[in-house]
């Protein structure tokens, strides 16, 4: 396997792509077109070396990936409003566009506190409900630990019951399986993508399971006595688990050693809840997603020798994306 370094996401109906800074993103419409938009993106950090830094680019790499998701998530969903927009004049359009950014901003900022409170702040008052019975703070951080992740996995499995989380699970699917498609050394097309794995080490679900896992370790690392103290210092330390997780979710997407293996397993093995295997039109959106921003024939030229029954060797790209 040959890294790509691309990732994407599911979106509403579509799937979006992104390669260093061009991103596209595919969308099937009403009336069964696909609707293709490709754009540069640049970092909040664009052009600052010290954000490339190993542990401190994952920072900025999550909060990109936040914005560019809601960003693709809100064009995607622009098909299917139902309001007739036809007849609005351009003043009227530039207006209703700046409307959809600030509230896009003002969705995002609720979001992230919601999950601070849900993931971060409710395991933590939940755990000192065992403080009467448990006196050790290490093995009472391993209780919040486990809150956590039950949490996290409840949440999981509840969304999954959604009957339009399910089509997003399988545009998701079918995002893993382009890019496994042309990571293993096939040609991109319907018929590959579908022999092509869903699951996929860099996958979103797994990074956010190495932040609950991360959590454990760093929480139980920081030892205070003051409450309000240690409820903000499960806030401010989100940046510094995000940076390890991102380097945990780098290094699982470009080593196939065997210790790389076992840690991946359980975000593997629950990617089996948010991928899903998605139809041939499904596929076919998320092959015109990747071609727009990725040249996967000089891909498999540069990283595959179709010739000879030499194994290929990994050029391990720059940048690293996450699938969301």
């Amino acid at each position: 396997m040959c890294t790509s370094g691309i990732g994407g996401q599911a979106v509403l109906e579509g799937v979006m792509m992104k390669n260093k800074d061009l991103y596209a993103v595919a969308v099937r419409k009403p009336d069964g077109e696909i609707e293709l938009e490709q754009q540069e993106y640049h970092s909040i950090a664009h052009g600052v070396k010290f954000c490339k830094l190993p542990f401190i680019r994952g920072i900025f790499n999550f909060i990109d990936s936040m914005i560019l998701g809601m960003r693709c998530l809100d064009y995607s969903a622009g098909f299917y409003e139902e309001e007739d927009t036809s007849k609005e004049s351009r003043v009227e359009k530039e207006i209703n566009e700046k409307r959809e950014k600030v509230f896009s901003a003002i969705t995002v900022a609720i979001s992230f506190i919601i999950a601070i409170a849900l993931f971060m702040v409710l395991p933590y008052f939940l755990s000192t409900l065992l403080e009467k019975y448990v006196r050790n703070a290490s093995v009472l951080g391993i209780f919040e630990g486990i809150i956590r992740l039950a949490i996290f996995l409840i949440y999981t499995v509840a969304i999954t019951a959604m009957k339009d989380i399910k089509r997003l699970y399988q545009y998701h699917g079918a995002e893993h399986k382009c890019i496994n498609c042309i990571e293993h050394g096939m040609e991109l097309n319907v018929h590959n993508v579908k022999r092509s794995s869903r699951f996929h080490r860099r996958c979103g679900t797994s990074f956010l399971l190495f932040v609950m896992v991360v959590s454990i370790l760093v929480f139980m690392c920081i030892q205070v006595d003051n409450r309000a103290l240690r409820v903000l210092l499960r806030i401010l330390l989100i940046p510094v688990i995000a940076g390890i997780s991102y380097e945990l979710i780098r290094l699982a997407g470009r080593s196939d050693n065997i210790l790389v293996r076992i840690i991946s397993m359980p975000g593997m093995a629950l990617q089996k809840l948010t991928t899903k295997e998605p139809d041939d039109d499904m596929i076919e959106v998320a092959i015109k997603s990747v071609e727009a921003v990725f040249d996967w024939r000089s891909f498999l030229d540069e990283n595959f020798n179709q010739d000879t029954e030499d194994k290929p060797v990994a050029k391990a790209p720059a940048e690293v994306e996450i699938l969301s």
